[in-house]
Order: structure tokens, then C-alpha cells, then sequence
């Protein structure tokens, strides 16, 4: 459940393989406007009920769009700063044409492969 300021929040449901470099993302979205708070905290609660809860990211984001790329600019508490490349895909893309987008803007941006992640912001505050 991601929070934020205005009160709004969303559900996010998503799976990634844990590999370096371009990976697909499947992901769903579950909107609640300000004016739903309740009911975003009472599925939060239901959810941490269910579930347990494995940790809390804390991040401040700035997001910019680059053509058909989200790019995500992070600041998460206890870890630092990083950088996400979100290319989103139209109907008749290949993931290797995402890959081709995400390779050439990181190339732009002077990003290494030593320096990608495989992993989520959790799984590095888990091993901290």
C-alpha cells in the first residue's frame, strides 16, 4: 500500500524477476482518492492481518517522463538515492524494443550495469 501526502493512496500488486538489466514488470493498480481514506487504511489493515507485514519503504519520489519512459528519481530513507527506467510498452511493442528504449537511455545517462540493482528497496533495508 503506497501513501501519500494528499491523503490518497494505492495498492500496488506486482512481480519482477530478481535479475540485473531490463526486466518485464506485471503489475496491477488499485486507485483510493483522498476522499476514500477509510477504506485504503481498512484494506491496509486487513491486508497486514492476512498477510503479517514484512517492512515498511520509506522514499520520496520525483518521476519524469522521457518519450514512452517513466523515469523514477528516489530518495528511500535509510538507503540513499537511485534511479528507476520504467519503459512502458504499447500493444504492439516487444520486450526486446522496451529493453532497446531502456539500454539506450541508460547509455544517455551514464549508467553502468555495476550499477543496476536486482533486487527491491526492501530486500536491500532487509539486508542492512
Amino acid at each position: 500500500m503506497r501513501r501519500f501526502p494528499d491523503s490518497s493512496a494505492v495498492l500496488v500488486r506486482y512481480s519482477r524477476d530478481d535479475k540485473g538489466g531490463p526486466k518485464l514488470s506485471d503489475y496491477e493498480l488499485l486507485e483510493f482518492p483522498a476522499s476514500e481514506t477509510d477504506r485504503a487504511k481498512l484494506l491496509d489493515e486487513m491486508l497486514q492481518k492476512c498477510l503479517g507485514v514484512r517492512g515498511r519503504v520509506l522514499k520520496e519520489r520525483k518521476f519524469y517522463l522521457v518519450g514512452q519512459t517513466r523515469v523514477h528519481i528516489d530518495t528511500v530513507q535509510g538507503l540513499g538515492s537511485f534511479m528507476e527506467l520504467e519503459v512502458v510498452l504499447d500493444n504492439k511493442q516487444t520486450l526486446e524494443e522496451g529493453q532497446k528504449i531502456a539500454r539506450d537511455l541508460q547509455s544517455k545517462l551514464g549508467v553502468t550495469d555495476e550499477d543496476l540493482l536486482d533486487c527491491a528497496y526492501m530486500d536491500l533495508l532487509e539486508k542492512k
